[in-house]
Formats: structure tokens, sequence, C-alpha cells
């Protein structure tokens, strides 16, 4: 008798587990030291004396280089040997959304009136169903291209200097209130209900997508510094949605001092309170607290837009979601608002240049709902299916999420390389290659290089996956990893894979995962210069 299967399910709870342990800074790797297979080119020494740094004594390097038109290899080390990929396993799961939905895809997201118009007044419910629509208007800019920061306010919590862009996160809201008005309605005599129905949400993915997103589901709390030591600081935060209520008891101290500022909430999220210190002088400090519940948190928003529009609502605007009174389907409820996107192209950059988890990880249900499925673990096969037609060797990927961030996720060098050369082969080749953080101007490799050779000429996701070496009292750097291409002439592009495994930091000071991160973004510039024969 053969033995059992798990099923997916009972796998992703396995893989859950083990999330837990890289949080710790446990991870299994699982990773044979091969010898690295011969490279055709010499090693550029400025490349090999970035390897030899202490930091690196017990970690493996891993490159590959390779021109995609003729398939000639220049550099290859432990080229199909896995590695832990952190976020540049993001190249994967968007390139497979992008595939799925269409570059050109647009999230159009309706209102509907559920009930009885009779004059003004509409006797029944307005139903918004929700489209997984990553940010409803809250980054889009006058011209339909979607704003972001090198670091972006999701991780303002765990990385230093993260800023928010100055759109308004409520802008689809507002403009879907506002239709309301003006399809004639002014009183609504029943409820407001979002749709959740799209997907269910995945707690195996984490973050947790949600089929509606407001502001990446999080609230944006803003510290500025008093006038001097001593003085409370100042605090902005956003969206302001009932009954989400901030506090703060934010000192300012010394100049020079260090800042340290501490998020808590309620068990529902709704009360948040800010603690700790902010230096004098110093610039503004970003911290983000979760929603707890988007979908109440999107019905008192649109309850409170339809007010600011001139909509009166019966229903009272704080409250759970009433799902139990939606329809089976929307036949014969007209639409009287929708909100449209901007193209999922524009997603996918903010993705990839700012290495958004929330929204590689919704790629993934919104593979499994092009199919009809509910569950997001169904867009797994969807991205296998994508993987093979690209000519990407699929057992040489192990992924349990699309943000790169389960302890399951490995793939070589070579595939990373193989979903690169994909890319090269499509008329959306250079759209794709813009998209990825480009060395020394955006993105997550904005201030690496600035004034280098290769500044401009390196497009490549970055990935990290780090923890806590409670041991040593420093950080464990399971991945720091970068893969994308590299301009050897002008036009003309080889695709690369440069990135270390299990280094270490000196202390516990996240800077030092800072300084790795440089190291890499070093080596794929040394690669670049080597490539056109500069020094």
């Amino acid at each position: 008798m053969s033995p059992s299967v798990p099923s997916r399910s009972a796998r992703r709870r396995v893989a859950g587990t083990l999330c837990v342990l890289l949080a710790v800074g446990v991870v299994i790797t699982g990773l044979v030291q091969a010898a690295p297979s011969a490279t055709p080119r010499a090693l550029d020494p400025r490349i090999a004396s970035v390897m030899r740094k202490p930091d690196y004594r017990h970690a493996r390097w891993g490159l590959f280089q390779q021109d995609p038109r003729t398939g000639k290899v220049t550099h290859s080390r432990f080229a199909d040997q896995f590695f832990i990929p952190g976020s540049a396993a993001k190249l994967f799961s968007v390139s497979g959304t992008w595939h799925t939905l269409g570059g050109d895809h647009r999230f159009v997201t309706p209102v509907h009136a559920v009930g009885e118009r009779r004059n003004a007044t509409l006797k029944g419910d307005l139903d918004l169903v929700a489209q997984g629509d990553l940010t409803l208007g809250g980054r889009t800019r006058k011209d339909g291209t979607v704003a972001f920061t090198s670091i972006d306010h999701t991780y303002a919590n765990d990385v230093p200097g993260a800023t928010l862009t100055p759109e308004n996160p409520l802008a689809g809201i507002d403009q879907l209130a506002r239709q309301v008005r003006q399809s004639g309605i002014r009183r609504v005599d029943g409820d407001v209900v979002i749709d959740p129905r799209l997907f269910k949400p995945d707690p195996g993915l984490d973050p947790v997508p949600t089929p509606l997103i407001i502001n990446d589901n999080v609230i944006d709390l803003l510290t500025t510094p008093g006038a001097e030591a001593g003085t409370p600081a100042g605090l902005e935060w956003r969206p302001k949605v009932a009954p989400y209520h901030v506090t703060s008891s934010v000192r300012t101290v010394a100049a020079g001092k260090p800042s340290d500022i501490n998020v808590s909430s309620s068990p529902d999220g709704t009360r948040i309170q800010l603690s700790g210190t902010i230096a004098a002088g110093s610039a503004p400090v970003l911290r983000v607290s979760a929603i707890k519940d988007p979908n109440a948190f999107g019905r008192t928003a649109l309850i409170e837009a339809l007010q600011r529009a001139g909509v009166e609502v019966r229903a009272k605007a704080v409250g759970p979601n009433p799902v139990r009174q939606l329809p089976r389907s929307y036949q014969g409820a007209p639409t009287v608002a929708r909100y449209t996107s901007p193209v999922y192209a524009q997603y996918a950059k903010l993705i990839l240049k700012v290495s958004h988890n929330l929204g590689a990880n919704l790629g993934i249900c919104l593979m499994a709902a092009s199919t009809g499925s509910t569950n997001c673990d169904d867009g797994f096969p969807v991205l296998a299916r994508f993987l093979e037609h690209a000519h990407v060797d699929r057992k040489a990927v192990q992924l349990a999420d699309g943000r790169g961030g389960n302890p399951a996720d490995r793939t070589t060098p070579r595939a990373l390389a193989q979903i690169l050369t994909y890319w090269q082969r499509t008329p959306e080749a250079r759209r794709f290659r813009t998209s990825l953080p480009i060395l020394g101007v955006d993105g997550t490799l904005a201030d690496s290089c600035r004034s280098c050779p290769s500044r401009g000429k390196v497009f490549a996701k970055t990935g990290t996956a780090a923890g806590g070496d409670l041991l040593n009292d420093r950080l464990a750097v399971g991945a720091e990893t970068t893969a994308g291409y590299l301009e050897t002439r002008k036009g003309h592009y080889d695709v690369f894979f440069a990135g270390v495994n299990g280094a270490a930091t000196p202390t516990a000071d996240i800077t030092g995962v800072l300084t790795i991160a440089n190291d890499v973004a070093d080596v794929a510039a040394y690669l670049q210069q080597q490539a056109v024969g500069g020094h």
C-alpha cells in the first residue's frame, strides 16, 4: 500500500509552522555545499573581495549571468543549487499574475443598489463587491500611475526611513460615494454591505490578502518631534475612519538621542496607543497598526464617504459587516457606482519596486479567482502552468506563498534567470524590466551605488530573509539576493543572479542587514561593469 499524501492545506499548515521558526532565526536550509561550477570568465577581484568579508565566513554565494539571446553563460556559481530567495521569489508570483490577468487588466469595483428605488430613496442595501483591487485609488496619481516611495509604509515598524505617499488612501471610496449620489440616490433605507466573496482569506499567506483592501489594511501613524526636549510629540494619522482612535504619549528628547516609538492596540485594533521617544530636530517617524477587520472598516468608510457626499444612510456607520444580507447574484440590481483601477502592470511595478508583500500574496489569490475558485491555494497550479509555459524548470522552484517569506521557499539561480529570459522574449520586455528596482535610482535599490558607473544600468528584484540569532546576539541573514538585468551595451541586457545565503551581522542592529544588501548590490554593479569592460 502506498503512503498517503498530505493535502495541500495540510502541507501549508506545516509550512506555516516553519514560519514561526524563521521569525526567531531558525532556518531549515537543506543546502548541499557542492563545488561551484566552472566559470567561463574569471571572477572580478572586487567581487572576490566582497565574498571574503568576515560576515560571509560561513555563508554561500551564488552567481549566474547569461546572455538571453545566445545562451552564453558568463558566470556560474552554484547555479543549480537551491537558495533561499527572499523577495526575489516575487519575480515568479508577479510574473504569473501578470500573465494570468494581463498587464492592461483593470480592476472594476462596483456598487449595486439591491432593493427598490423610490425617487431618491433606496429601499434596500448598497453592496460594494470587492474585486481584489490592491490600492482602491489610495496611491493613484492624476496621470493614472501608482505612487510609491523607496521604503514603503508597510515596512514602517521594521525598517528605518519608511515614508508616505501624498495620495488620499480613501480616494476610491470617496469616488464611489460621489457616483452613488450622481446616480440620484439621496437616502439609503437599508444598509451598506461589503461583498468579500471573491476569495476566502488564507492565514497560510502572511500578510493575509483580503478581497477589499484599503491603505494596505493598515493605519498610518506619523510622529513629529516637539519644539524642544520634554515637550509632547506631534501626531498625524490616516485614514480617519470610525471607531478607530489614536492616542500618543510620545515625548521629545534631546537632539541626537535615539528615537524609539512603540505601537500597541486593542484586540479589535480600533484603539491604538503610541509610546516612547523621538529626538528633537529629527525627521518624522512613521509607524503602522493593522486593520484587523477590513470588511467592517470598509463598510464604515463607505458610509462616512456617502454622508460626506450628501447621501443619508439609515444604518449605523459602526458595526459588523452584514454578509448574510448579500444576494446570491446581482442580476437585476443596477450598478450605481464603479471604481476602475490603474492597469495591473502599474500594480506589478509597485510590488516589485518596494517589495510589497501583501500585493505579491494577493496575486496567488487572484490567480485562484481567475479559475472561479475562492481557495487561494488554487492559485499555485495556475502559477505552475505558467512557469511551464515560460520554460522555467518548475522543479527548481519551491513556493508556499507569493512574497518569498515562507521557510519552504527555494529557487536556483538558473530558474530565476529563466523567468527573466522569458520576459525578454515578449513584447512587454521593457515594461517588465523597468518595473524592477533600478540601481541608484528607485525602489529598494535607490540608495545603492548612486554615483557609480552602473547607476541606472542594473534592473533587479532584491530579496531579504533575516531573523534574530539569539544565541550570538546578532541577526542571522538567511538570504540577501538580487536577480534581474544588466545593461551590457545599449539595448542589450544579460540576465543575472547574485546572492548570499547564511550570512550574519556583527550585532543585532538592522543596519547590518542593510550593509549586506549593499554588498550584494555592489556585486551586481561589478558584474555589469565587468561585462562592459570597465573597472
